[in-house]
């Protein structure tokens, strides 16, 4: 938008906050820079470690490029933009990501088909995370940047594919088919910043300016004037002061989920128990899970004494499943089924049981807008506290390598579980509170949703304390 355009669209002052967001928009030429500065240092840290020799025992990350872009991917990279996410909303999608960003760009020269159907499915994001998470886990993306550059190398070709074919400078990749979109739509409805619409603002300035204004290009395909959620909003700004209703603002980092007109969607909520909170989690777990090692302890001596030998073997391609003989790293057939297992069949196992308390406070309370969706996203702060803790478990094997401090590490770990749990407390009071029912039935829903709640505080007290 030009100058003179947004210039008369102010028709009040602007806030401190929300002179940001028109900055956001006023700038954008800058910001363009930055981001392919960061496609820049983004495809040579994943791309150059991946030709690289494994690093000598002496090595260390300000001194081993293999080194630092496994601890700026696993040990910086993905904590932050979990914590931006929940602070700041989709900031990292709309300002930052290389792969969003390349595909906006290259859909410009694209060839702009129409939609299909199939690919406005909105279970695409749950699904690509899902199988993402799982098959990071088999190939070791962590540990290997062959692996990363498989992974994320694959799906940064993948929404360069779907910026050619699809949509003319907009973000189709991420609004359908980004296997982080989900998890990001998630945390997003607890970030205390968000761009706030005015409907009749919105409404009041149309009828009065009718044709005097240039509509937003809104990449990742908002309907801004309609938008009441942070979940699909990137926060790029581009629609800041647009028809003088838009605005960078604060709120409540409850509003969202304890408001009964902003819906509660299905798919939101399946990504939080199965996905967030539940396959995440046993990503996260099942390298230090005694019961993972057990079951495989046992099935190998099984397999060993009945002569069956083929799921012993190591001989898998790497791009299947770890294997690293230069590094004695060797997954058997029998490794990565059991990693299968554990994930899928854990993680769900898992994400069924947490859903055991929405589903009884939601019959408790017989109140329509109290469905059984609204209760799982009560669960957002404890999904947060949940994936942040885990990815930093990956910064802390960083760290202890170099032999850095980390006494204060447990209590950092007790006090993110308690901030979690607490805040997922008071959401579900929160929505109780107004509830229909007496108040015999309000408790009753109340204790039942401590259950997921101390589950999840259970699991993790175990990884850090007990295991």
């Amino acid at each position: 938008m030009t100058e003179h355009v947004l210039q008369f669209q102010r028709t009040k002052p602007a806030g401190r906050l929300e002179k940001a967001g028109l900055f956001l928009r006023r700038h954008r030429t800058p910001i363009i820079a930055i981001q392919w500065l960061i496609v820049l240092i983004y495809t040579g840290l994943v791309v150059i470690p991946a030709f690289l020799p494994l690093p000598p025992e002496s090595a260390h990350i300000w001194d081993n490029l293999r080194l630092f872009a496994q601890f700026c991917f696993w040990g910086i990279w993905w904590p932050g933009v979990m914590i931006a996410t929940v602070t700041l909303g989709r900031v990292w999608c709309g300002v930052f990501c290389p792969e969003g960003f390349i595909s906006e760009r290259v859909s410009r020269y694209g060839r702009g088909k129409p939609l299909p159907g199939w690919l406005k499915w909105s279970g695409w994001p749950f699904v690509a995370f899902i199988c993402t998470t799982v098959y990071g886990q088999l190939v070791s993306v962590y540990e290997y940047p062959q692996a990363a550059l498989l992974v994320l190398g694959g799906s940064t070709v993948a929404a360069i594919g779907v910026g050619l074919l699809y949509g003319r400078e907009k973000r189709i990749w991420c609004r359908y088919l980004c296997p982080a979109s989900g998890v990001f739509a998630v945390l997003a409805k607890i970030a205390p910043l968000h761009y706030k619409v005015d409907r009749a603002a919105w409404d009041h300035h149309k009828d009065k300016h009718k044709g005097d204004f240039e509509p937003v290009n809104c990449a990742p395909l908002v309907d801004v004037r309609r938008m009441t959620s942070a979940s699909e909003c990137h926060a790029c700004g581009r629609c800041a002061g647009q028809r003088d209703a838009v605005a960078l603002s604060w709120r409540s980092p409850a509003a969202e989920v304890l408001d009964a007109g902003n819906p509660a969607r299905t798919p939101d909520a399946l990504t939080l128990a199965y996905g967030v909170l539940g396959v995440a989690t046993a990503a996260f777990q099942w390298t230090v899970s005694p019961w993972f090692q057990h079951i495989k302890m046992a099935l190998a001596e099984w397999l060993v004494e009945h002569e069956h030998f083929a799921l012993l073997d190591n001989d898998v391609p790497w791009w299947l499943l770890t294997h690293y003989p230069e590094a004695s790293d060797l997954f058997t057939w029998l490794d990565g089924a059991l990693v299968l297992a554990y994930l899928l069949g854990g993680g769900f196992l898992l994400g069924s049981l947490l859903l055991i308390g929405p589903a009884i406070a939601s019959r408790l309370t017989v109140d329509k807008p109290l469905s059984w969706q609204r209760f799982t996203l009560a669960l957002t702060p404890l999904a947060a506290a949940s994936v942040i803790l885990g990815l930093s478990m990956l910064t802390v094997s960083h760290l202890k390598a170099e032999h850095v401090w980390l006494g204060w590490l447990p209590a950092f770990r007790i006090a993110l579980l308690g901030a979690g749990c607490l805040g997922s407390l008071a959401l579900v009071f929160g929505l109780l509170r107004h509830a229909a029912g007496g108040l015999p039935r309000r408790l009753l829903a109340g204790v039942a949703m401590v259950w997921p709640i101390g589950l999840m505080a259970t699991l993790w007290t175990l990884v850090f304390f007990v295991w």
